[in-house]
């Protein structure tokens, strides 16, 4: 099978997980009582107020219909783009409220991945390469060390010392008057949401550079421990991959060290690496709760704590269904690398 034919299966199989993940939130749906259901699928707070009674709303979104029909009306909304309302984020709509989250956890999630990802699998073949040396031990035990912190504490401790002692490194996205002052200023243009990024557009690199130093902090506290793991990963999948007879033929045939670790070893113990970095960067993607509370970075994760803390079913569920979504597409990209990384993957 053709690296394209192999693609087009995965794409092709990601439809079936999706009507999975759809019919898992519906069956939690169910668990509530119509009345409570309704707020997920009036399309402001407005319908809700003009409304003459809860029943309407019920008998307008067939809400005690046959189950079956049921589940057609909510993937029609959900079609739509309707999720509901949220309480928790001043009764926009769902979708309004991820998507105006999201660009906050995009940011992080832009500086921390090819952190971890980069560094973590070369600090692992590094480490694995020189087994039992000095390099190795040091590698060994900072990785030990970092997967041991736990994320509040790593978070409370940066946050403790470098902002409310030394007062360098302040928490959010940016400090609330320049927000205020240049962010939601007309002259400000958003292209992205992304502060580093649209200021660089708008020609204010003192706004990027302002917003590089706030992402300081929380960027430190991501990757800190997810690099850690991914470290111990590769090391392990690195001296295994040394082991094998190929690599020793190829020694054996005369090539370098730098040959047989870079085009023999390292690209097939890079599979688990891969595996590990794809839900990495879902679990990122979909918000990292305790960093973006812990420093008032208000991104996706931030939303769905809060949107717990009120009892917001729409937007839990909202938040859910997206989780869902970004990890079935981290799984089609992972599988697709997979395949370009070990042809025999998609010969399979």
């Amino acid at each position: 099978m053709g690296l394209r034919a192999y693609i087009i299966r995965r794409i092709l199989l990601i439809i079936p997980t999706l009507i999975g993940v759809t019919l898992l939130i519906f069956a939690v749906i169910q668990l509530f009582s119509p009345v409570d259901r309704v707020s997920l699928y009036v399309r402001s707070a407005q319908e809700l107020k003009e409304a003459s009674s809860v029943d309407e709303l019920i008998a307008k979104y067939h809400l005690n219909d046959p189950i079956v029909y049921q589940y057609y009306y909510w993937i029609t909304q959900l079609l739509q783009g309707n999720l509901g309302i949220s309480k928790a984020a001043n009764n926009v709509p769902v979708l309004e409220a991820i998507t105006s989250s999201l660009p906050a956890t995009i940011e992080l999630v832009l500086y921390s991945a090819p952190i971890t990802i980069l560094l973590g699998i070369q600090l692992g073949v590094i480490s694995a390469v020189h087994r039992d040396k000095i390099v190795d031990h040091a590698t060994r035990f900072l990785s030990i060390v970092g997967w041991s912190l736990p994320t509040f504490w790593l978070g409370i401790v940066l946050i403790s010392i470098f902002y409310g002692g030394l007062g360098w490194l302040p928490p959010r996205r940016l400090d609330i008057g320049l927000e205020n002052s240049v962010i939601r200023s007309s002259q400000f243009i958003n292209y992205s949401g992304l502060y580093t990024i649209d200021s660089l557009l708008n020609g204010r690199f003192d706004i990027f550079l302002e917003s590089l130093r706030h992402l300081i902090l929380p960027v430190i506290t991501l990757t800190t421990i997810q690099i850690a793991l991914l470290i111990r990963i590769m090391r392990s999948s690195m001296l295994e991959t040394l082991g094998k007879g190929y690599v020793t033929t190829a020694r054996a045939k005369g090539l370098s060290s730098k040959e047989v670790i870079n085009k023999h070893a390292k690209r097939n113990a890079l599979i688990p690496a891969v595996t590990l970095s794809g839900i990495l960067i879902a679990g990122m993607l979909t918000g990292v709760v305790i960093t973006e509370t812990i420093f008032d970075f208000k991104g996706i994760g931030y939303y769905a704590a809060h949107a717990a803390t009120q009892l917001d079913i729409p937007g839990v569920l909202g938040f859910a269904l997206f989780t869902g979504i970004v990890f079935t597409i981290a799984n089609l990209i992972v599988d697709i690398l997979y395949a370009y990384i070990d042809p025999r993957i998609r010969l399979g």
